[in-house]
This record gives structure tokens, C-alpha cells and sequence, in this order.
């Protein structure tokens, strides 16, 4: 499981720009004006052949002075209190702040390691600015330029330095692992809570990898399972609760804990942008996915119309991965709570499916023939053969063809979609890859 890294600071010093630089991405929307991160991004960071994940705060709406200094502060907790290393950006043509100090006063207390990174050296001359900065107490700055790039190799160097080894789990291998993510008050705690039950003998917890999930083992029933709860689920966080940045960084833990995400919606308010933070959190770990929206029992008009409808609603934005089970539940009534489980077990079990070389090209080979890719510049192209790759995180197959270069997106998914058509594939991620036969 790769550590966490947050970018911290006030706005307009650069966070976004940083975070795309890191991620070697062009996630993060930069602008020249305050607050124009408003989601939270997230990305995962390769240097030296050592992965982490780097989450960028944001998302402070300015009504006051003083409502804008207490969500930095919020945020600044809460990076704290979730990752493993702060990276504190700061300006190095404005030179310190109040905000700064403030900022600089809290991460000194945490007993996290800090990086103090001077943003915006774009020249020499700028390089003068940074002995300003030794007064927030936080060490050698190290200057960067988050736009050119400059000084971010020996950054991420000394962040390599700083991270904590991770700890292997404690966990047997094997045994499937499932998380229940959402946004705050979807009912993560009701539900996990009716799984559990009052049978708590049955159920023990394991602490997992640094200091984030808690294992809690389940079987009963004929399931066997770890639930990957993220710690804040249990236990009342001094940061409030309705904090978007808190629910994202926990999740970002869950979910690269588990196998199959139970992801909750609520049935009273839809879909909404913060589930569909969690959605790409689940899609870029590559994890199954089964979706529950909770709170059924409030919804007067439960007709099939309105389910239809519903479904149609969530697949459309989850768009183009459509292919994983909705199911329609209440953790207070504990209506269909037992179907969430089979149908995470089933989801599991699909995401390990093996299928075997003679049948994929039985199947696949005709319909290929039917339907081939599409000519490019007079050259035809021929798939001759299939085979899944075995030992795979998710089921991944390979398509030997003459002209591998020509087969685009589109045709991809075509085969991508015949693959779960002929097979039980339903919740999981596939890959699929052409190559030179």
C-alpha cells in the first residue's frame, strides 16, 4: 500500500501546479485566482522506482476572512491526522504570511514530518527570499519552481528520505477484503454496523498497514471476509464531519486497502459530485465496485419506474464503466443488507475469474471475425489469437494482432464489452491489451 503525501497551504501558491508536476498529470485546474481548487485531486507520484499517493487541499469557498483562515485550518488538521508527510508550500516572492505562520504553528505540533517547499523560484534572484522562511521553524526550505520543474528532483528525493517504510499487513492473504466508502452520512456506520450485529464475538480486529485501516474480520453466515475499515469511520474525528477533505483522504486509504469497494450513495440526494470523487478514487486503484443506495425506507415511491430510473441516473455519470451491480438497501431496516454481502462475494469472485485459452478464442475469435477492426490507410487488420494473462490484479487479456498500433479506443471497448457479455465479469475492471502477434 503506497504512503500519502498532502500538499498543504494557503491559496495561490502553487498547490495545483505542484500536484500536476508530481502526478505528471494535468489533473489539477490552475489559475492565477484564490480558490480555484474546489475538489480535492488525487494522484499517485512514481520517483525511483518507489510509489506514494499525493492528495492537493483545496476547495475553500471565501465568504469572510475569517471563514477562509478556519477551512485552511480545518484542512491543515486534517492533513495531519492522515498522512504521512506534509508538504508545506509557501511563496517565495510574497515572503511569509499570517496565515503562513498559522499554518507553520500546527504542522510544528503534529508529530508528522514536514517539508517546507518555497514555491515560484523561477531565477536566481528569487533564491535570496528563502532565509525569510527559517523563521516559521520548519527547517531548510527547498526552492522549486513547481512550473518549470526545477528543484523538484531533489525534492522528491528528500521526501523518499522522509516516508515512513510501510508496513506489511497483517492480514492472511487471500482472504477477500472489502470496504464500504462514501461521502459523510450516507450511513458508512449504519451499514457497517448491521453487518456486524450484535454477534461481535465472532468479529475481530486487526490493525493494518501505518497507522490507517482497521481489519475487521467476518464470518459468519458462510461469508469470510475483512471489512477495511477506515479508523474514522469508528471513532468521532476532532475535524468536523461534513468536512469533504476528511471523507476523500480516508477513503484514499480504504479503498487502496481493498479489493471490492461497497460504494453508498444516498437515496434521498442522488448522486453528487463528492460520490464521484470516490468513484475515480475506486476506478484509478483499479478495484471492484458494487454500489448500495442506502436510506431506501425514507423513498415513498419505491415502483420499478423509479428504480429503472435511478439505476439509469448512476450508470450514466459512472459512464463508460457501467457494468457493476446497484442495490437498493437500508442499514436502519437492514432491508437487503444480506444481499449487499452475496453480492460482494459474487463481485470478488469474478474480479479472480479464469477463463481458459481454447474457450476465450471459441468465443471471441467468431465474433471478431464478424465484426474486425476497422481498416486503416488500405491495411487490414487481423486478431488471430486470445489468451488471459494469469497472476493479474484484475482479469487482463491479450490480443495478438498483425497491426497492433491501428486498433484504437473505441474497438477496445467493443471487445471489452463481448468479454463480459460471454462471461461473468460484472463489478470488476478488465484490461485489455493488443499486441504484435
Amino acid at each position: 500500500m503506497a504512503n500519502l503525501v498532502a500538499i498543504v497551504g494557503r491559496p495561490n501558491v502553487g498547490k495545483s501546479t505542484l500536484f500536476n508536476r508530481l502526478t505528471n498529470s494535468r489533473q489539477a485546474i490552475v489559475s492565477d485566482e484564490a480558490g480555484t481548487t474546489r475538489d480535492r485531486q488525487y494522484g499517485k507520484c512514481e520517483w525511483n522506482g518507489r510509489e506514494f499517493s499525493v492528495v492537493d487541499t483545496g476547495g475553500w469557498v471565501v465568504n469572510s476572512d475569517d471563514i477562509f483562515e478556519e477551512e485552511i485550518r480545518k484542512q491543515v488538521i486534517v492533513a495531519t491526522e492522515e498522512a504521512d508527510l506534509v508538504l508545506f508550500l509557501v511563496d517565495i516572492k510574497n515572503g511569509v504570511t499570517d496565515l503562513d505562520v498559522d499554518v507553520a504553528q500546527i504542522l510544528r505540533r503534529s508529530k508528522l514530518p514536514v517539508v517546507l517547499v518555497a514555491n515560484k523560484a523561477d531565477d536566481g534572484k528569487d533564491l535570496y527570499g528563502q532565509y525569510e522562511f527559517y523563521k516559521l521553524g520548519l527547517g531548510d526550505p527547498f526552492c522549486v519552481s513547481a512550473a518549470t520543474g526545477s528543484g523538484t528532483g531533489d525534492l522528491l528525493d528528500y521526501v523518499l528520505e522522509k516516508l515512513p517504510t510501510v508496513e506489511i499487513d497483517d492480514v492472511e492473504d487471500g482472504t477477500p477484503r472489502f470496504a464500504v466508502v462514501g461521502r459523510p452520512n450516507a450511513g458508512k456506520s449504519s451499514i457497517i454496523n448491521a453487518f456486524i450485529g450484535e454477534d461481535r464475538n465472532i468479529v475481530t480486529e486487526i490493525a493494518g498497514t501505518t497507522r490507517d485501516s482497521i481489519y475487521t474480520k467476518y464470518d459468519k453466515f458462510g461469508f469470510d471476509f475483512y471489512l477495511v475499515d477506515t479508523a474514522g469511520i469508528r471513532r468521532k474525528n476532532k475535524v468536523t464531519e461534513d468536512l469533504e477533505f476528511y471523507s476523500v483522504m480516508r477513503s484514499i486509504r480504504a479503498i487502496e486497502n481493498s479489493d471490492v469497494c461497497i460504494l453508498m450513495l444516498d437515496a434521498t440526494r442522488g448522486i453528487e459530485a463528492q460520490d464521484m470523487n470516490i468513484f475515480q478514487l475506486i476506478q484509478k486503484n483499479n478495484k471492484s465496485l458494487v454500489v448500495v443506495v442506502n436510506k431506501w425506507d425514507l423513498v415513498t415511491d419505491k415502483s420499478q419506474e423509479v428504480i429503472k430510473t435511478f439505476e439509469a441516473a448512476i450508470r450514466e455519470r459512472m459512464a463508460p464503466f457501467v457494468d457493476f451491480p446497484i442495490i437498493f438497501a437500508s442499514a436502519l431496516t437492514k432491508q437487503r443488507i444480506f444481499k449487499v454481502l452475496e453480492t460482494a462475494k459474487q463481485v470478488y469472485l469474478n474480479r479472480k475469474i479464469k477463463i481458459g485459452t481454447s474457450k476465450l478464442n471459441e468465443v471471441m475469435l467468431p465474433i471478431i471475425e464478424m465484426t474486425p477492426p476497422p481498416s486503416i490507410k488500405g491495411k487490414y487488420i487481423k486478431i488471430k489469437y486470445i489468451s488471459q494473462v494469469p497472476d493479474t490484479q484484475i482479469p487482463t487479456f491479450v490480443f495478438y494482432a498483425n497491426l497492433p498500433q491501428y486498433v484504437k479506443e473505441p474497438y477496445k471497448r467493443f471487445l471489452e464489452n463481448k468479454l463480459r457479455e460471454n462471461w461473468e465479469l460484472t463489478g470488476t475492471p478488465i484490461n485489455v491489451f493488443i499486441r504484435q502477434k
